[in-house]
């Protein structure tokens, strides 16, 4: 919101509160970057306070990607107005002592499933909705939001926090912010956002701003041999345990410690020149790991020879990429983003996302390290028109190394700062896949269904971090001759990957059967969205051998032709067979016939029988593409439902909302 139209008087007393903190001890010389504070106390007001810190952002993230720009707020309040910042998972405190902070809190609260906060931060979203009016009075804060407004629940999570706070009495600093990764405008919605909020805070406070140079929190050693014992040097482990634990199979594990799981057999779904689809099975027979039909699997992959290559060779470091560093935190509160020492080429390799798509803000830092005035000028002009950095770099799909030749004219950037690309490249994600076997019938093996990214764009092949990986693994592990879009270290670190190993973890998830066994289903997945069902259908096989009776499940497939992208065709007259009338299977193929046919509408064409489960307490499952599938469904749902009932969409709209809120309407979409 503009700042006249805030709450003078408001203003004027957070003004006076928050400058008598800010004067309060001496800024540090380099403050750090906010990273994660080591402290063993869950008191957050006791560790701001013993740690002298003037500004507290807390994150809530299930993929990273919160995190990641709770840490660019960071280094930006750092960089403006050296201010000494604490950035922390809200994972990691209790918060009866919210109250007690004397600092703006900032909060990144992504959005996950139907309008959920993530896993590790249920607990905040717990204790906040439970405060009575006044508990928060002086607690002052900004807010930022991740969604994703393909789905129906857009930025849930973030403005559950809002409405808890603020009835809390929390005053809110500057404008709800809510990024919209639906619509590929989440970078601009920061970008927005934090502008009007920092300034704000520079108003109100009357903060002086400095030059945003580039100032390090890590200390960064080069060592020489004779300077570390080879045995400890991480050459891409994702943790300590890889290199001191003779047993891998012991967990738990979980997002900071995966399983290295072999993947005991991998094949070609696809019958198409041109495009890939893999299934590949991870044996959990050594281990204590399990999963539950309808949950996640975790892939932590890894980044391919080729864009390591161009990587390195574009910011000059491919020449040391065999060199072993070291990183020490010039503040001693804070924590090291991945573990050393190691090799250059594992920390690109392995722990940063080379190949994401490139910010605005991103350009602005780098013109400080251009290697020539041409490229100094060119970061200058992208970086400040938001419509031309979208037309020119964002439009084409560029990652970083592409920038960084762009914008030199192929020329190294022999300045770059290694801490620099550290400290400003996001940490390397696991991939998620909807797991497509089923816990009752493959209890010791996983399945996953993974379509490969490689899209044709101008001269380039864009492509997928880990399915490309995957599809690696599936030619080498079946001797195929066919060449792969990219290349990829398949041994892993010292062979460790081999033979045909990937570091995974399992990610619990609510998408699961009706307990009511009798309750009819009806699941539609196009594509590989057909992945959960055909576990939900495994599961139903298992039981149906055991005697069991169930509910009819009517299963709504589609895919472009039944010769070419059919996925797994030959295994669903199997299951018909095994489960007789109470399974059906009905197929859009949309390149067939003379007009595209979805999934959609052989929804439609069957409007009367989906009725007749609905009022039989159907429960509805959509898997797959998130921004026009899932809708367009929805949109059928409603458009039957006000038909069969003679009554307004309006209202067919609000009985499927209500079906979701009962979890009779679940989505598993992306």
């Amino acid at each position: 919101m503009a700042l006249d139209t805030l709450d003078y008087s408001v203003l004027v007393a957070l003004a006076v509160a928050l400058l008598a903190y800010f004067s309060k001890g001496v800024l540090w010389a380099v403050a750090d970057d906010g990273t994660r504070v080591v402290s063993d106390s869950r008191d957050i007001a006791e560790v701001v306070r013993e740690n002298k810190k003037q500004y507290l952002i807390f994150y809530g993230s299930q993929t990273g990607t919160a995190e990641d720009y709770a840490h660019k707020y960071a280094k930006e309040l750092k960089a403006k107005f050296k201010l000494n910042v604490m950035v922390a998972d809200l994972a990691d405190y209790d918060f009866e002592t919210l109250n007690d902070l004397d600092c703006i809190v900032s909060f990144f609260i992504a959005t996950y499933g139907e309008g959920d906060f993530p896993d590790q931060s249920v607990p905040f979203e717990e204790h906040v909705s439970t405060l009575s009016e006044g508990d928060l009075g002086n607690l002052k804060y900004t807010l930022f939001g991740l969604g994703n407004s393909t789905y129906e629940f857009f930025n849930g999570a973030a403005q559950k926090a809002y409405n808890s706070l603020n009835n809390a009495g929390a005053t809110i600093l500057g404008e709800f912010g809510k990024g919209d990764d639906g619509a590929g405008t989440l970078d601009e919605d920061y970008l927005a956002w934090k502008e009007n909020t920092l300034d704000l805070l520079k108003d109100t406070l009357n903060l002086e701003e400095s030059d945003a140079a580039f100032e390090p929190s890590l200390k960064l050693t080069k060592l020489d041999p004779g300077e570390f014992d080879e045995d400890k040097v991480y050459l891409g482990e994702p943790d300590k345990s890889y290199l001191t634990s003779t047993d891998l199979s012991k967990g738990p594990f979980d997002h900071a410690h995966p399983y290295l799981a072999p993947i005991s057999s991998s094949k070609e779904l696809f019958n198409s020149k041109g495009r890939s689809c893999i299934h590949a099975e991870f044996d959990l027979s050594n281990t204590d790991l399990r999963y539950s039909t309808g949950d996640h699997l975790a892939v932590w992959p890894s980044n391919s020879n080729e864009k390591l290559e161009k990587f390195l060779k574009i910011t000059n470091l491919w020449e040391d990429k065999d060199h072993v560093i070291d990183l020490k935190p010039l503040d001693s509160t804070v924590s090291i983003p991945f573990p050393t020492p190691c090799t250059i080429e594992a920390i690109f390799r392995n722990y940063k996302e080379i190949s994401g798509p490139v910010s605005r803000q991103t350009l602005a830092n780098l013109k400080q390290f251009a290697p020539n005035a041409n490229a100094k000028e060119e970061c200058d002009r992208l970086s400040k028109s938001k419509n031309v950095f979208a037309e020119e770099i964002h439009a084409k799909k560029y990652d970083l190394a592409d920038v960084l030749e762009l914008l030199s004219g192929g020329a190294r950037w022999t300045t770059l700062s290694l801490e620099f690309l550290i400290e400003s490249i996001p940490h390397l994600q696991p991939r998620y896949y909807s797991i497509s076997s089923s816990n009752l019938s493959e209890k010791t093996t996983i399945h996953i269904t993974a379509v490969v990214e490689a899209e044709k764009f101008e001269d380039r092949t864009i492509t997928g971090v880990a399915t490309n990986l995957i599809r690696n693994i599936e030619l080498e592990q079946n001797k195929e001759s066919a060449t792969p879009f990219q290349t990829y270290d398949l041994k892993g670190p010292r062979g460790s990957f081999a033979p045909f190993k990937l570091p995974v973890h399992v990610r619990k998830s609510t998408f699961r059967l009706p307990t009511n066994a009798s309750a009819p289903v009806i699941m539609i997945g196009p594509g590989t969205g057909v992945a959960p069902f055909r576990g939900f259908i495994r599961d139903r096989v298992a039981q149906a051998q055991q005697g069991k009776e169930f509910g009819k499940m009517i299963l709504f497939f589609g895919c472009r032709n039944s010769q070419e992208d059919f996925l797994y065709k030959e295994e669903w007259p199997q299951y018909a067979k095994a489960l007789g009338e109470s399974f059906e299977m009905v197929n859009a193929f949309s390149r067939e016939g003379k007009e595209k046919v979805y999934v959609q509408h052989k929804l439609y064409e069957r409007k009367d029988e989906i009725m007749k489960l609905i009022d039989a307490g159907a429960f509805i499952y959509v898997c797959g593409d998130a921004a026009k599938m899932a809708r367009d469904v929805n949109d059928t749902l409603c458009k039957i439902l006000a038909e069969s009932k003679n009554f307004p969409e309006e209202k067919a709209h609000e009985i499927l909302k209500n079906f979701r809120t009962l979890n009779k309407y679940q989505e598993d979409v992306w």
